[in-house]
């Protein structure tokens, strides 16, 4: 008898467990739909279901943040940093977020979502996504340069007051310091922290060139470095990673990767000795640069190679370039005819009807393969690119 109960007993063990869960499933899906999402009139449930591809719906953003805008764009929503401060508005227009301080020299700088504002020979600086200030500093030296991953763990390299050193700082994305470098000698540019976290890489200047120096773990009593590598007497621009262990580094003759081991060395994907740089840009697909001839105005040449070096297209230019961007796989140019889209192989496509003139924007920012900014002191036009 007791033996034909077990049976009984466990399937209503496992009928009652089933029902614990459904009943769990349906409170989740109830508070899901209930839960406002993250645009108007939707519900988490869903954002999470049905994600919304978001668009820009205005033809111009107006922003009164000052002089000296720089752009920056994430997810659609478009930021502005001038001598006024800072303000984000979202693909409607709408302003999300404001925030007033002064600032003489702005730079944007911008990573999965999260926008770093800094004034260049300053000390303010300001972190924030589309809707709120997640940190505000002020450093004690003079701001060299700011940059920020896409976790949102972002550095500061400053110059000490009436002193020859350079102090590069690491903040997690709660804006609380994790490491702080002090360099006893040399001028650090730029720096830049990996995709994991993991990792400080500083492009400096020393007597012997330029030079790459990279903390590995970002330990807080680390006092070595645990990488060094000459560059050689190239004076270079700008690093990047392209991943936990790659580094981009452009200079003013060639583009070259570095790869972070023990025996840390480099190698390049384009060399151009007989030309000067006139911009660079690139996404994870493919780098552009504008090339131009020494003592002929700007006539020179655009060059697209993918990240292994090899050639995707070259293009002679007659036109002055004002500004160039990309994204995913085109190439946006600001010539003196107005915004041009090109792919990254540098075949271009027919010039928008709502092209608006160099004469009147200052950048272009690339927003997506098809829709960019062209952006002065006082607006930011959105010119979208024709198809064939």
């Amino acid at each position: 008898m007791s033996g034909d109960n077990k049976p009984s007993l466990m399937k209503h063990k496992l009928l009652l467990g089933a029902l614990i869960l459904a009943l769990l499933i349906v409170l989740t899906l109830v508070v899901l739909i209930f839960m406002p999402g993250k645009y108007p009139g939707s519900s988490l449930l869903s954002d999470i279901v049905f994600p919304k591809k978001r668009s820009i719906t205005v033809r111009e953003f107006v922003f009164d943040v000052g002089r000296d805008r720089v752009f920056a764009h994430a997810d659609m929503a478009v930021a502005a940093v001038g001598t006024l401060g800072l303000q984000v508005q979202d693909p409607d227009g709408n302003e999300t977020l404001r925030d007033s301080f002064r600032i003489t020299r702005p730079a944007l700088a911008e990573s999965g979502g999260y926008f770093i504002a800094f004034d260049i020979g300053g000390s303010s600086v300001r972190v924030f996504n589309e809707t709120e200030i997640l940190a505000s500093i002020d450093t004690e030296g003079s701001i060299v340069s700011a940059s920020i991953n896409k976790n949102g763990w972002f550095c500061i390299v400053t110059q000490e007051p009436g002193a020859f050193r350079s102090t590069i700082t690491v903040y997690n994305k709660t804006g609380s310091r994790v490491f702080m470098v002090n360099m006893g000698t040399g001028f650090a540019l730029c720096a830049e922290i990996s995709p994991d976290n993991k990792s400080l890489t500083i492009l400096n200047f020393t007597e012997a060139g330029s030079k790459l120096t990279a903390y590995d773990g970002l330990d807080t009593d680390k006092d070595e470095p645990d990488y060094e590598h000459y560059l050689g007497d190239e004076v270079f621009l700008y690093i990047k990673y392209l991943s936990n262990t790659k580094i981009l580094a452009v200079s003013a003759h060639s583009v070259q990767v570095a790869e972070l081991s023990a025996s840390m060395t480099t190698s390049p994907l384009y060399e151009f000795p007989e030309k000067r740089l006139g911009g660079f840009t690139h996404t994870n697909d493919f780098i552009a640069l504008l090339l131009y001839d020494y003592g002929i105005g700007y006539s020179g040449r655009i060059v697209s190679f993918d990240i292994g070096g090899g050639i995707l297209g070259e293009l002679e230019s007659n036109l002055e370039i004002f500004d160039m961007a990309a994204a995913s796989n085109s190439l946006v140019l600001l010539r003196s005819d107005g915004v041009a889209f090109l792919s990254k192989t540098l075949e271009e496509y027919p010039m928008s009807e709502n092209n608006i003139l160099a004469a009147t924007a200052a950048n272009v920012l690339a927003i997506t393969e098809d829709i960019a900014l062209a952006a002065n002191d006082h607006s930011a036009v959105v010119v979208k690119r024709e198809e064939d």
